[in-house]
């Protein structure tokens, strides 16, 4: 999966004291767009002026610290050969995937850090905290970065396993999926996407593995049931445009093994689950 990156280490502990150097990493965003050639990132020395006064540390990967931009400032000048490309296309470019890795839980951080500028609860200019990574204003509310659970869900029936695909926008196969509701348990949510996405009772929900999944700022955590009684199909037409039982031998793969939701339909199709 994404989070796969051993043996590269991700340190993403708080250190205010971290100063970007020359050869400092810089993800740079723009929108949804991350700043990129062939594949690399930029550090601080291809840049045509000095832009460390706008950097924020982020975190570390092994020995290498990595540092946000927020390129939507329209004064900063783009290094010469870098393009922006957009987060999600990034895993398709042929990038090292502990760089992929990066490039989604930095536009995660970026993201909080562009979205929290001002206050929600007396609009305020708020301020970065120097002792924990935390967003503050002077009204007293403290905002912490923003993580959203969700279930990834393999529903089978004996030796079938049921598939989708969305009407829009992701174009493979996956699994019936959905974000936690408040009030909700895990095991709750897994019941209430199965039955809205495809109008089954699900029984035996078991536990299977977590992702961060940050281009959504997911905690994406994969579930196993097995359908309980009838096992006809009840599609949301308005979410998806198929659903439908596949054995092991006919279930088709996502084309990289990025996703949780294609290790569990290949744990499936290999006999492990």
């Amino acid at each position: 999966m994404i989070q796969d990156i051993f043996p590269h280490k991700l340190d993403n502990q708080f250190h205010p004291d971290v100063k970007p150097e020359s050869d400092s990493i810089i993800l740079a965003f723009r929108g949804r767009d991350v700043l990129a050639k062939d594949g690399r990132f930029p550090i601080v020395s291809d840049f045509p002026s000095d832009v460390t006064d706008g950097l924020v540390y982020l975190f570390a990967l092994d020995d290498t610290r990595y540092f946000f931009l927020d390129a939507d400032d329209e004064g900063v000048l783009i290094p010469s050969g870098f393009e922006f490309i957009s987060v999600r296309s990034f895993r398709n470019i042929g990038a090292e995937q502990h760089d992929v890795f990066v490039a989604f839980t930095g536009f995660q951080l970026a993201n909080w850090y562009r979205n929290n500028r001002f206050c929600g609860r007396c609009g305020k200019r708020t301020y970065l905290y120097d002792k924990a990574r935390e967003i503050r204003c002077e009204c007293g509310n403290v905002l912490y970065p923003r993580i959203v659970p969700a279930v990834i869900v393999g529903v089978t029936n004996g030796d079938k396993i049921l598939v989708t695909k969305y009407r829009t926008g992701f174009a493979h196969y996956a699994l019936v999926a959905g974000f936690t509701e408040i009030g909700e348990t895990l095991e709750e949510t897994v019941e209430r996407e199965v039955m809205e996405e495809v109008g089954l009772r699900v029984k035996n929900i078991r536990y299977y593995k977590s992702q961060p999944w940050a281009i959504v700022d997911d905690i994406l955590m994969g579930f196993y049931c097995d359908v309980d009684g009838d096992d006809s199909i009840t599609m949301d037409q308005e979410e998806l445009k198929i659903a439908e039982w596949r054995s092991r031998g006919d279930i088709i793969l996502q084309p990289d093994n990025f996703s949780l939701t294609n290790e569990m339909m290949m744990m499936f199709k290999e006999g492990k689950a």
